[in-house]
């Protein structure tokens, strides 16, 4: 299972701690340097950053530049604000490593709806992908697994293309250990695990009309690790036609007292989206220029 290599040729770039736990099995045989968007802290103000490291190194992998920079209020504060330059800057400090470490794959989170700081980090693992691509001319293969949704959900058209891993017995075993210490996220563990998901516990009406497609076959789903190709596009998402989960569940928090806005795909993630491919596009175009001018 080891690397026949000491230099790492994998990068992981996950929104929260905890995520790693998705693909524990891939951890554990890749050894990626891995990168956190934020520390996890949600309202409870307490940083999942530390039980990320633990299971980073129970698993040989280490740390990336970017671990857990930004609370959750802090990213979800950026997003309202249209403050751009935050989600820019992270881009370019993930491009600039993908260019020095000569990087051959990144996996990350997909794009899922559920919550805008996963598909946001999506979108920064994306557009790094292509400027990175594009300035070194190399080969950077863009992978991306659910969170929510079954794990082993593939277009039939992607399936050959994609990193299956059927965890034997004792990895899987492992995996599930790891899952439960994981004390910031037991109660959302324990749903997943039993089919459910903890939101939906809690806020039942949520359930209705729901189009949210999340794993309901409980514990032995994640005996599968599926790591698929991205859609690699930075900008071409779209929810008009029916508004992400994260939105209903904003407008319920906002009736409640508890949040004061709501996060809205085309007011607030689809702008940074846009900013974002623009930055690509001109990263590119400078790239352009300075090899001429060689």
């Amino acid at each position: 299972m080891a690397k026949t290599s000491t230099a790492i040729k994998d990068f992981l770039f996950v929104a929260h701690p905890g995520h790693e736990l998705c693909v524990h099995g891939w951890l554990e045989i890749a050894r990626p340097k891995v990168f956190v968007l934020t520390d996890g802290s949600g309202r409870s103000g307490q940083s999942r950053i530390q039980s990320t490291t633990r299971i980073l190194r129970e698993a040989s992998a280490e740390p990336g530049s970017i671990f857990g920079p930004m609370t959750d209020a802090e990213i979800y504060r950026a997003l309202l604000d249209h403050d751009f330059d935050v989600f820019l800057n992270i881009t370019k400090d993930f491009t600039a490593e993908l260019i020095l470490e000569e990087v051959e794959s990144v996996a990350g989170d997909a794009i899922e709806g559920f919550n805008p700081a996963h598909d946001v980090c999506r979108l920064i693992i994306n557009a790094a992908v292509e400027i990175a691509r594009r300035r070194t001319g190399r080969t950077i293969v863009n992978r991306e697994f659910l969170l929510v949704g079954a794990h082993d959900t593939c277009p039939p058209e992607l399936r050959a293309q994609a990193i299956w891993l059927q965890l034997s017995e004792d990895v899987f075993q492992r995996k599930l250990k790891m899952a439960r210490a994981f004390d910031e996220l037991r109660s959302e563990i324990d749903a997943a695990f039993h089919g459910d998901l903890q939101v939906l516990r809690h806020h039942a009406e949520l359930s209705t009309n729901l189009t949210l497609q999340y794993n309901s076959l409980g514990v032995e789903a994640y005996r599968v690790e599926c790591l698929r190709p991205a859609d690699q596009n930075v900008s071409s998402y779209d929810f008009s036609n029916q508004p992400p989960f994260y939105e209903r569940y904003g407008e319920l928090r906002v009736a409640e007292g508890s949040y004061q806005h709501v996060i809205r795909y085309r007011e607030h993630v689809q702008p940074i989206a846009e900013a974002l491919q623009d930055f690509v596009e001109q990263n590119c175009s400078v790239a352009r220029i300075q090899a001429a001018a060689i």
